[in-house]
């Protein structure tokens, strides 16, 4: 238990030292991504972006757990 947290801790930091660089590649604002603009108000929900991270995570831990379980 101890290795999977430390494994997803530092996935966790190599993500969000990568996420500026990621941005650069349009991750945050993909298509289908809401936002809406008004005079002095922002909205912003990342439907497409939050699906594409949690579809890479999930393959990601799916990786970890194989490796693990050798």
């Amino acid at each position: 238990m101890a290795r999977l947290m430390i494994i997803i801790g530092l996935a966790l930091v190599f993500l969000g030292l990568a996420w500026g660089t990621l941005s650069r590649f349009g991750i945050g604002r993909l298509p289908g991504d809401i936002v809406i603009e008004r005079e002095h108000f922002t909205l912003y929900i990342p439907v497409t972006s939050a699906i594409l991270v949690s579809v890479v995570l999930s393959l990601l831990v799916w990786v970890i757990r194989i490796l693990i379980g050798r």
